[in-house]
């Protein structure tokens, strides 16, 4: 809990300074913030250990920062640079296509001091008139405006799911609860979600309502009783908490999971069979009880197979276990490799040993190392010449590293053209190539459509990285035809990536299932940037379940032997 708010407090940090127009110093928080927001570990327990510094990006000034903050709950060099400037100009600096500098323009020059001046003087095109902006960044921002409005609403799962999880831990630990389990869009796996739902077994309710709503990060008691309190967390997000009988468990686990739909399909079956179905359990017309325990005796009474949570969408599941035809989804214990991982060759954190040793922790087969190519600048990337040499870097590694195997492969620029920045001479030379858009977004449909089949056709990409480009509640995916490029693929034999990253989980659920009907192969890419960040791969295979995949979909259950046997080497 409170590694996301010290990164919070430093990334406000930088963008406060460079409205002040210092320089160096924006950089070095934001790093320290990447860090201490990704730690796989709570903060407090790096600092009670006397390890800040030894974290990336953190010196002895930034570690006295976050001790005060530990200790205190507060910063005193924040807030005087708070002080600075209105409350609002803050949330300006973090829409898509202004920044900081371009916000301090705004409040300066026509008093615009939170999203709603932002989006007033927008629409009054007073925006366009200002000397840099333009009618076209005009236009972006009342999108962007929007977005920031829908980003209020609902988090991303990559944040929402730790610090559930991290509650039903502490639940689980009470001696008074027996059962612990999480429902609603968390479980589902949605990749935002608006509130936390948890549900729990216990013969003291009234003890776990007193621990549940005094626990350290509660900001708010919203309600409290006897079996069911809420409670919104220092961080904005609202949990619920109910407490049911141990003989219902099993109903009230697949009613408050949801989703809506899929419940009221599964309504529907038991009035066809004469049933009534709640939260309760499942009834006779005489009103005896014959499930509510389990959910797999829920779905049991209704003449059904066990629904797995990330498909409860009304998307044809319910038609599916009818018909005995649900698919044998993949598990993250399926995965046997990472396919997009960056090295400190560009701008990653770690050597490739690190990560390859991180790797073979995770009980993983491989990895492969995907660092960006040249025209990347601002992420350092690599040239042809260091291409090579990575790639004997990497033969050296795997000289000296038993039972694991390290593959080449680089994530190489796709240019508006649909050519890539890298030669093909350099290109053939590596395991795997990703080719991914990170400029020119806003292409239109034909031209983005051409671009991405430019990729495809060259015979040494293998696949498409983050292929709409979308930044989940901050950047719309770039606009193409679906079926024309999926068509392509298919002939090919190119794949396509599910970026685990919790901010872009590109390919989403709906597309992924679709190139799964089309017939092609996909491959979850962690787009790790430092050793813990391989942990997003639950994150993939959230994604990969909700799409409907099964094992055979996805490159990464393939073995190191299998794919040293097929790759173009």
């Amino acid at each position: 809990m409170k590694n996301r708010e010290i990164a919070r407090i430093f990334f406000e940090i930088a963008e406060l300074l460079e409205m002040k127009d210092v320089q160096f110093k924006p950089r070095a928080y934001r790093r320290a913030a990447q860090t201490i927001e990704s730690l796989p570990v709570a903060i407090e327990e790096v600092y009670g250990e006397g390890k800040l510094e030894e974290l990336p990006g953190v010196g002895s000034s930034i570690a006295k920062k976050i001790e005060d903050i530990i200790k205190t709950g507060r910063l005193e060099y924040y807030e005087e640079l708070k002080r600075e400037f209105p409350a609002g100009v803050l949330s300006l600096a973090s829409v898509p296509g202004i920044g900081p500098k371009r916000a301090k323009i705004l409040y300066e020059r026509l008093g615009v001091e939170n999203l709603d001046d932002l989006e007033k003087a927008a629409s009054e095109h007073r925006i366009s008139a200002l000397e840099g902006f333009g009618e076209k960044l005009e236009r972006e921002i009342l999108e962007a405006v929007a977005l920031a409005k829908k980003k209020k609403e609902r988090e991303l799962l990559g944040f929402v799911l730790p610090i559930a999880e991290d509650i039903q831990r502490r639940l689980q630990n009470l001696k008074e609860v027996k059962t612990v389990e999480l429902a609603g869009s968390v479980r589902r796996r949605r990749e935002t979600v608006g509130d936390v739902d948890i549900l729990a077994v216990s013969t003291s309710p009234q003890k776990v309502m007193d621990f549940f709503t005094n626990m350290e990060m509660v900001k708010e008691v919203v309600s409290k009783g006897d079996t069911k309190s809420s409670v919104r967390l220092d961080n904005g997000l609202s949990v619920d908490l109910r407490v049911v009988e141990e003989e219902s468990f099993g109903s009230a686990l697949q009613y408050f999971t949801g989703s809506k739909d899929h419940s009221i399909k599964i309504r529907k079956i038991a009035i066809k069979k004469r049933l009534k179905l709640n939260e309760y359990g499942v009834f006779t017309k005489a009103r005896k009880k014959i499930a509510g325990e389990t959910e797999d005796g829920v779905y049991r009474a209704l003449g059904l197979p066990f629904v797995e949570p990330e498909l409860r969408e009304d998307r044809g599941e319910i038609e599916a276990a009818l018909e005995g035809e649900l698919p044998n989804l993949v598990k993250l214990s399926d995965i046997k490799g990472d396919f997009h991982v960056h090295s400190k060759w560009s701008e990653g954190t770690a050597s490739i040993e690190e990560l390859a040793e991180c790797g073979k922790k995770r009980g993983y087969e491989y990895l492969c190392i995907t660092d960006h190519t040249g025209t990347l600048r601002i992420a350092h990337g690599l040239s042809e010449k260091r291409i090579l040499e990575q790639i004997e870097e990497i033969e050296r590694v795997n000289n000296h590293i038993d039972h694991f195997h390290v593959f080449s492969g680089a994530e190489v620029n796709l240019m508006a053209d649909g050519t890539l920045d890298i030669g093909d001479n350099i290109l053939k030379q590596l395991d795997f190539v990703i080719a991914s858009v990170h400029t020119g977004f806003k292409m239109k449909a034909e031209a983005m459509t051409k671009r991405l089949i430019g990729a495809i056709e060259n015979e040494n990409v293998d696949i498409i990285g983050h292929p709409t480009g979308r930044i989940i509640n901050e950047r719309e995916a770039y606009d193409f035809d679906f079926d024309e490029v999926f068509d392509a693929a298919r002939k090919k034999g190119a794949c396509f990536e599910i970026n685990a990253f919790p901010d872009r989980l590109d390919l989403n659920d709906v597309n992924a299932r679709t190139a799964k009907e089309r017939g092609l192969k996909l491959a979850i890419g962690t787009d790790a940037h430092r050793p813990d960040h391989m942990r997003f791969m639950e994150f993939g295979v959230a994604v990969a379940r909700r799409g409907w995949l099964e094992k055979r979909d996805l490159l990464n259950t393939l073995s190191s032997k299998e794919l040293l046997g097929t790759i173009k080497k």
